[in-house]
């Protein structure tokens, strides 16, 4: 399956006042076409349940479902893909699982990372964190934009730039050369959850723009 969206929603109860269902239908009519649902903590009857809520609703709206670390999850709701961070089983032995019929995502911190991710076969890595962002303190310092760069010469597959992406600093991350952008807070933390999304599609539609005519010219 292609990687067809630039603006990947991952998921955080936490972050929001109303169901987590009701702010990522939202986040899906403001333009949202990728969801990741990452919800740590809940009982597997809990988790299995929501995402056959999120399967339903990303059908709906034509977007993508995966599973943050759950294989046996994203196969059992028929996910599009399932998303893996370290702890997670390799990428490697859940291609050998699931072939080709699911998509595979890669939370990467290093450019060696995102390499050993790509030859794994993943699909997409996410990189970062790009800029200093409190859900992400964990992983250190951010690593900034000679990172990304760096990535992007390194790896064929597409590359989400992830943590402390905002509106103000998405053309510098596509401009680097990520292929689009994962957020949590950015979308959940505002006001209005359907409007955000909205803007920051259309944003990175006109940065993709200025970079293809750019491009064009070279």
């Amino acid at each position: 399956m292609p990687v067809d969206f630039k603006l990947y929603l991952i998921t955080d109860r936490k972050q929001i006042k109303m169901p987590l269902s009701a702010a990522v239908r939202l986040a899906l009519e403001g333009g949202v076409r990728a969801v990741q649902l990452r919800e740590k903590g809940l009982p597997i009857r809990e988790l299995l349940a929501l995402s056959q809520e999120l399967r339903a609703m990303t059908k709906e709206f034509g977007a993508k479902l995966f599973i943050n670390d759950q294989v046996d999850v994203a196969v059992a709701v028929e996910a599009d893909g399932v998303h893996l961070g370290h702890a997670s089983m390799p990428a490697a032995a859940v291609r050998k699982i699931v072939g080709t019929k699911l998509m595979i995502g890669v939370s990467t911190h290093t450019v060696e990372e995102a390499r050993l991710a790509e030859s794994a076969g993943a699909d997409f890595v996410t990189f970062g964190p790009i800029y200093e962002t409190p859900s992400k303190m964990q992983l250190g310092a951010p690593i900034g934009l000679d990172a990304l760069r760096s990535a992007k010469r390194a790896v064929d597959i597409p590359i989400f730039a992830l943590g402390g992406i905002r509106g103000s600093n998405i053309g510098h991350v596509l401009w680097a050369g990520a292929y689009g952008v994962s957020m949590i807070s950015a979308i959940f933390g505002a006001e209005d959850i359907r409007k955000r999304a909205k803007n920051l599609s259309e944003m990175i539609n006109i940065v993709d723009r200025s970079i293809c005519v750019q491009c064009g010219r070279r």
